[in-house]
């Protein structure tokens, strides 16, 4: 393979790993908070109807393929960030005390999503938005923790 597509591609191997912990992550906070809150019929009463679908459907195609691996054990394994994002503002008396300004939430997974679109699809990151994207991650971390 061309070394400087290889070395492009180990670049960003670091990014996708942070940005593929901070996903992860936001799924174990918010069903963590909502079986907290809600008890384990979280899905079904606090999930916007769509998001479900989407994530359900999303399983079942996936469960039609066997012989490869699965997302997750969990629903919110086949959710997107927007959608996790919505379930939080949809949500939000839920986890107050936690997250207080919705834009924020908002604007947080924004800037995520926008730069992992890049690096799932093999792109690279310019300067200016790995700093904007680890600004993101920190102020989510430091606000919410890990």
């Amino acid at each position: 393979m061309d070394e400087a597509l290889v070395a492009r591609a180990k670049d960003m191997a670091v990014v996708y790993t942070a940005i593929a912990a901070f996903e992860n992550a936001a799924r174990e906070f918010i069903e963590k908070r909502l079986i907290e809150e809600v008890g384990d019929k979280w899905w079904a009463t606090c999930v916007p109807e769509k998001r479900r679908q989407k994530a359900e459907s999303r399983r079942d195609e996936e469960n039609r393929v066997r012989w490869h691996a699965k997302r997750g054990e969990s629903l919110l394994h086949y959710t997107e960030l927007e959608d996790l994002s919505a379930v939080i503002v949809t949500n939000h008396e839920r986890f107050v005390g936690i997250i207080e300004d919705l834009e924020w939430v908002k604007q947080i997974f924004k800037v995520v999503e926008r730069s992992r679109n890049i690096i799932m699809h093999s792109g690279q990151l310019e300067s200016e938005d790995l700093e904007r994207l680890g600004m993101a991650l920190r102020d989510w971390l430091t606000q919410v923790g890990g």
